[in-house]
């Protein structure tokens, strides 16, 4: 005998899911505005902006502003690896060059 599939549990299951992604989705999107700075914007600005970037057909520019957002995560990366390393920094070795009379 097949079983009986529950259609409505499937779409629950299905909904919930797409809101905790799209929950992430906004979270990410915040954090992003905080870690470029732009939280320090007022709203009605930093909307103008992502509005003029969303209207913009300049493919110069669209790449452009994708070569500056790949440098942004690029240092980031690297400053999280370099963060990962214990935290503190090294000590410096005596080479005994710097030693005062």
């Amino acid at each position: 005998m097949r079983r009986v599939r529950d259609y409505d549990a499937e779409l629950k299951a299905l909904a919930a899911k797409a809101r905790a992604l799209k929950a992430r989705k906004v979270e990410q999107l915040g954090a992003l505005v905080a870690a470029t700075g732009a939280d320090a914007l007022d709203t009605k600005t930093l909307a103008g902006v992502l509005l003029a970037a969303v209207a913009s057909k300049d493919a110069g520019t669209r790449e452009a502003w994708a070569a500056t957002g790949a440098a942004f995560f690029q240092r980031r990366a690297r400053k999280a690896e370099g963060s990962a390393g214990g935290g503190r920094p090294r000590a410096r070795e005596n080479t005994g060059s710097d030693k005062t009379r």
